[in-house]
């Protein structure tokens, strides 16, 4: 647990706190976005559309390489603001694009964040996320000190929901009709968080 006295400082410009531009993992990188990315990410989208419809608004955008590198320098100049990281998600041995994650600073000055991600339909069911998230939720607890991270997801979304479960959130709650899926039906959101504190 993190001692009050050594915390690190808050600094006045938000946009001047140090971030990573990549966490590596045994066999994913985490690493900030480059326009490079684009084509990488739209075929990732492209090949999981059907598979992240009912989760992802995003699910029909990217339909080209330029659409994507555009959305891609959007994050980029988030990321100069310290508004949100949005991260790919790579394999190391091949460099192939795997998904998305995404940091949202909800407080900075109580080091209060929130985690988000996606994964191509190819890359399920072999950990990659899992292990993208454990290193992510390292760097915060260890290099930003935060105090809370957090997961929210569509209670049916059960792949996302166990990747916060086998990393050690805790199921705080269920909140109960307060957003419409991508269908537009009124869903209900699960909310696991994880404190400095709590076992891992």
């Amino acid at each position: 647990m993190s001692n009050p006295q050594s915390e690190i400082p808050i600094p006045k410009y938000v946009s001047l706190i140090p971030i990573f531009e990549e966490l590596r993992g045994e066999r994913v990188v985490v690493r900030q976005y480059r326009q490079e990315d684009g084509s990488g990410l739209q075929e990732a989208i492209a090949e999981s559309r059907d598979h992240l419809r009912p989760w992802m608004i995003f699910a029909d955008d990217h339909q080209t390489v330029e659409e994507a590198q555009d959305w891609i320098n959007q994050q980029r100049a988030s990321v100069i603001l310290r508004k949100n990281i949005n991260c790919g998600v790579f394999e190391i041995e091949s460099g192939r694009y795997l998904g998305g994650l995404g940091i949202s600073p909800k407080d900075w000055e109580i080091r209060y964040f929130e985690i988000g991600y996606w994964l191509r339909k190819s890359a399920e069911g072999h950990g990659y996320m899992t292990e993208a998230v454990r290193v992510v939720v390292d760097y915060l607890f260890g290099e930003l000190q935060a105090r809370r991270i957090e997961i929210l997801c569509d209670e049916r979304n059960t792949h996302s929901a166990n990747v916060a479960r086998r990393l050690g959130f805790v199921q705080e709650g269920l909140m109960r009709n307060d957003f419409r899926d991508p269908s537009g039906d009124i869903r209900n959101t699960l909310v696991f968080s994880l404190i400095p504190g709590d076992p891992r």
